[in-house]
């Protein structure tokens, strides 16, 4: 039963298991859905969706298998037409609106489907019908601040329900990011060792020893656990990254305000890493780059964050720097290498669509470094790389 529904929403990326598909259709032989296609829907969500980031995933998937099922889409259109092109629109008193506001939602519910069952043709105006104008709650464009919009526009911004709305888009793995989720994604990155002095008293191996030595105190004392994860940030700011610079800031914010890196070091640069990198964003203050690999030791978590797009001769030519004083005598390509060579973890989060990618330069550097889309899945896949071990 619906096993193309099953395929649908495995095209769709949503994990369905045969053990969770299996799940669902026992419930269907328990008579669970009542018959009912929106039954149906909430009852296969709660069973088949393990998280809400597959929520509009599912409304997908949903949409491409189950659309026209109820109403040929003909049939459809004329009604929508009608709904969407009201006559009879009428205007109420404040004593009229309240007297209409007192319906709850359940008994509003109830009436909308016993209308639906009884209403053969269109209505305009009046106060009991589906249709347009009026004061019924059903329809649209009529008044009632309790009522159930049924297509078209709202008018009066009075309506409880809207059908078909895709309201967890924003829940999905490849939305992108608040400051929220990389501080999430940041923490994975905590590797704790017992370094430093042995001034911690081991409570659990203490009172073992104490038992084996029949009640004579032991004390046992051990090094602290420390985060022992150093980070080293670099953003590509201005030109075409200034459309990314509120996500940017994000990053450099979880970054900056997490307390669980033995070291945190940020630089910036434009389109490409050349003989300096700069510690302010307007690119004042520069660093040897040179000088920075000489004194960073290869353990640094390095996350670059760029578009990786810009001229071929910006990134693979002596001289390519967009900004004629800074003068390259290495080109920037020769530069990521080198960077790629000293550090054992280098990861390049893409702020771009992934569509997108398809840029000389962007597979250039693709080439050097593992790279991902800023996104919930993106970052994930990048931290996940990131605490790898080589």
């Amino acid at each position: 039963m619906f096993t193309d529904f099953y395929y649908t929403l495995r095209k769709r990326r949503v994990p369905v298991s045969i053990t969770e598909w299996m799940t669902l259709m026992d419930a269907l032989s328990q008579g669970l859905a009542s018959s009912s296609l929106n039954v149906f829907y909430y009852l296969a969500r709660s069973i088949l969706v393990k998280s809400e980031a597959y929520f509009d995933q599912y409304d997908l998937a949903f949409q491409e298998y189950f659309q026209g099922i109820e109403t040929p889409p003909e049939l459809r259109d004329e009604i929508l037409e009608w709904l969407n092109n009201p006559i009879n629109r009428i205007q109420l008193t404040e004593e009229e609106i309240a007297e209409l506001e007192r319906m709850n939602f359940d008994e509003l519910m109830e009436t909308f489907k016993q209308r639906m069952r009884e209403q053969k043709e269109r209505h305009d105006g009046g106060d009991r019908w589906i249709g347009t104008g009026g004061t019924s709650p059903f329809g649209n464009s009529g008044i009632n601040p309790a009522g159930i919009r049924v297509g078209g526009q709202s008018m009066n911004r009075s309506a409880i329900q809207v059908a078909k709305e895709r309201k967890f888009r924003n829940y999905r793995n490849d939305a992108v990011l608040d400051v929220r989720h990389f501080q999430i994604a940041l923490k994975r990155l905590r590797r704790l060792s017992r370094i430093g002095p042995e001034d911690e008293l081991d409570i659990d191996v203490t009172i073992d020893r104490t038992c084996k030595n029949a009640g004579e105190i032991e004390l046992i004392w051990r090094r602290q656990r420390k985060n022992a994860v150093k980070l080293l940030l670099l953003m590509d700011v201005g030109g075409s990254m200034s459309p990314y610079a509120k996500l940017c800031s994000r990053l450099f914010s979880a970054a900056h305000s997490a307390t669980h890196f033995k070291d945190f070091q940020h630089f910036y640069f434009h389109n490409c890493i050349y003989d300096n990198l700069y510690r302010d964003i307007e690119r004042k203050e520069p660093t040897s780059t040179t000088h920075l690999l000489n004194t960073m030791e290869s353990g640094y978590k390095v996350i670059i964050l760029g578009d990786a797009c810009m001229a071929r001769e910006e990134l693979a030519m002596k001289y390519g720097a967009i900004y004629y004083y800074e003068r390259n005598e290495l080109p920037g390509i020769a530069w990521l290498q080198r960077i790629s060579d000293h550090f054992t973890h280098v990861v390049w989060l893409n702020p771009e669509d992934l569509s997108q990618w398809n840029h000389p330069t962007i597979n250039m550097i693709g080439r050097i470094f593992p790279m991902f889309e800023l996104t919930l899945e993106g970052l994930d896949a990048a931290v996940s790389k990131l605490i790898c071990k080589v």
